[in-house]
């Protein structure tokens, strides 16, 4: 049983306990977490959820570490929810990212959580939504979802932050044309990332292409996204992203967007708990997990179309309900 209390008074312990509780499968696990997050939801909503995605390499969890430092500097308590990629063979994942964030992860102020992808879309683990919930009923005003690469699906994580920058590296000209055109309208500030010696040149290139690029995107009314430039080596560059995502916080609110981007974070978040628990039913009665298997291998045998299929489980599944 997770100490509530404690939970509201910051202990890191039982925060951990907790998000570990929220991400286990077992259906008793379930009941508590479900009962966990009904209490802690009155302390819950009043952090800056900030996502970040770019590809393996870009620097993600160094600019984290360096910009996390720096809002504790300025009296924020952060936590990092990174998301690892899961092995699709084996299930496991590297959880690395403490590691690769040592300095941020003995603060007292900073709490990091890697967590495995699970094969979820979007670079978003399953249950990453319930944690930042957790995180900020414990007291942490700063939540960052550090996700797994970048792709179409990443949209999945942008549907559950404030804020949604993009991490590219120099020279990334050439990828601007394999990028998709959502991402770049998905993205709040584009960030080239080491951006510093023989590679300045390169990155001042880059980003003139990126601010190119995202003139044929759809703008928000009341925000331009902007390009920018990157180095771990020059911490003023902190202190002005940090600026520019608190203007973004004041604009949308003073726009009324702020409050409407997290009313539509809760609609998504039910429609996708649909969606898995209509899976997590299928699976659970042996009736309806023989006729999905039963599906799939009709299906691998091209004797019924995936849709006939999809339709057959629907059918008996709204049949059970009544």
């Amino acid at each position: 049983m997770i100490d509530v209390k404690k939970l509201i008074s910051g202990d890191r312990r039982t925060l951990s306990k907790a998000i570990t509780l929220i991400e286990s499968s077992r259906v008793e696990d379930q009941k508590e977490a479900q009962e966990l997050l009904g209490k802690i939801l009155p302390y819950t909503g009043k952090s800056f959820r900030l996502g970040v995605t770019g590809s393996p390499g870009v620097g993600k969890s160094t600019f984290i570490e360096n910009f996390g430092l720096h809002l504790i500097s300025k009296k924020h308590k952060i936590a990092v929810l990174a998301i690892d990629p899961s092995s699709p063979t084996s299930g496991g994942s590297i959880l690395g990212d403490k590691t690769r964030m040592d300095q941020l992860s003995i603060e007292t102020d900073a709490f990091i959580r890697p967590s495995p992808a699970s094969g979820q879309l979007g670079g978003v683990a399953q249950k990453t939504r319930e944690a930042i919930l957790l995180c900020e009923a414990a007291g942490f005003d700063f939540i960052v979802i550090e996700t797994v690469g970048v792709g179409q699906s990443e949209y999945e994580v942008a549907k559950m932050v404030d804020f949604f920058l993009l991490m590219i590296l120099p020279n990334g000209g050439d990828e601007l044309q394999g990028i998709k055109k959502g991402i770049l309208e998905l993205a709040d500030s584009i960030l080239i990332n080491k951006a510093d010696g023989e590679n300045l040149n390169a990155a001042r290139q880059t980003q003139s292409q990126y601010q190119s690029g995202i003139l044929i995107t759809d703008q928000s009314s009341f925000w331009k996204t902007e390009v920018l430039l990157n180095s771990s080596l020059n911490k003023n560059n902190f202190n002005y992203f940090y600026t520019l995502i608190i203007s973004y916080q004041k604009l949308a609110t003073e726009n009324q967007r702020w409050n409407e981007k997290r009313q539509m974070q809760n609609i998504d978040w039910y429609n996708s708990l649909i969606k898995d628990l209509i899976l997590y039913k299928i699976h659970s009665n042996k009736k309806l997990n023989k006729h999905f298997n039963d599906n799939v291998t009709s299906i691998k045998n091209s004797t019924i179309t995936p849709l006939e299929a999809a339709y057959q489980i629907i059918s008996e599944i709204l049949n059970i309900a009544d």
